[in-house]
């Protein structure tokens, strides 16, 4: 049996202190290697061989918060308690702590967020939800405006958009052809509604670009201006096939008749009734 130094970690062989070396007075028992018991006189023939039982590892636990210690060093590492015992060092629970965890463990901080994010995802690929509910994706979004500008007097006002486009389509040369573009459908309506807030609630809605929505224009730059005509109401139509064809008609009798006629290639319109009755439209091209 070897005894060390918890100072200076010489050995001894016998608990006989102090250290001759640094004369600290405590010991413990160590397990001498070959090389150790060769330097203290010992046969390397003699030193044992194969794995050896050492018996107990001792270790100095905290009485106030349990951390243990290699040495009786007080104070408390930990908390700075001058009060060290000492213990038999076990490794109960050790296997326990080295198992890893499993995959369901590790996600299930954030199952809520993966649930979110799944619930997000069918919402758009049904089409319940658009993406353009999300900051920062789609163009924006339309200012509030006063009146109506989806349906009015029982006419969708949203179909009659298309339908003053094909009676535009009807007074055309067969090479003006134009496509109709829900990209300059939708600059149309955030510029119409704007003009609206602007007239009948004084707000001052923020200041977009045609490039902000999907025109698929190219490099050209769209373009649009307004028509606001009270010389015809919405509510002396029965259907909206006839107001399509009046809403057409102001356009092609407006001051900016040459654009509707000829010269490009797509257009977008939107209607709005105004509180007051007036038809507000707003026609872009590119």
């Amino acid at each position: 049996m070897k005894w060390r130094c918890t100072r200076c970690g010489k050995l001894h062989a016998q608990n006989d202190s102090p250290c001759t070396a640094c004369g600290h007075t405590t010991f413990e028992r160590a397990t001498v290697r070959v090389d150790e018991g060769a330097e203290s006189g010992q046969s390397p023939d003699s030193a044992p061989t194969g794995t050896v039982d050492t018996g107990p590892e001792y270790v100095w636990v905290c009485s106030n918060c349990g951390r243990q210690h290699v040495r009786n060093s007080p104070p408390c590492s930990r908390c700075g308690s001058p009060d060290l015992e000492k213990g038999e060092q076990t490794y109960d629970g050790l296997e326990r702590d080295l198992t890893a965890p499993g995959w369901l463990d590790v996600a299930m901080p954030y199952l809520p967020i993966l649930a979110g994010i799944a619930l997000l995802i069918a919402l758009f690929a049904t089409g319940i939800a658009s993406p353009s509910l999300l900051p920062g994706i789609g163009p924006p979004t339309p200012p509030d405006a006063p009146g109506q500008g989806a349906e009015a007097a029982g006419i969708d006002l949203e179909a009659t958009e298309r339908e003053v486009h094909e009676r535009l389509e009807s007074e055309r040369l067969p090479e003006e052809r134009r496509r109709f573009n829900d990209g300059l459908a939708a600059y149309a309506e955030y510029q119409n509604r704007g003009l609206v807030a602007v007239e009948f609630d004084n707000a001052e809605p923020n200041g977009v670009s045609p490039d902000e929505f999907d025109h698929s224009c190219g490099d050209v730059t769209p373009v649009g201006a307004p028509l606001v005509t009270s010389e015809i109401s919405i509510n002396s139509y029965d259907d909206g096939g006839a107001f399509a064809t009046d809403v057409a008609d102001a356009l092609l009798s407006s001051r900016f008749e040459e654009a509707v006629r000829s010269g490009y290639d797509a257009e977008g319109i939107d209607i709005h009734v105004a509180p007051n009755g007036d038809i507000y439209v707003f026609y872009a091209v590119c």
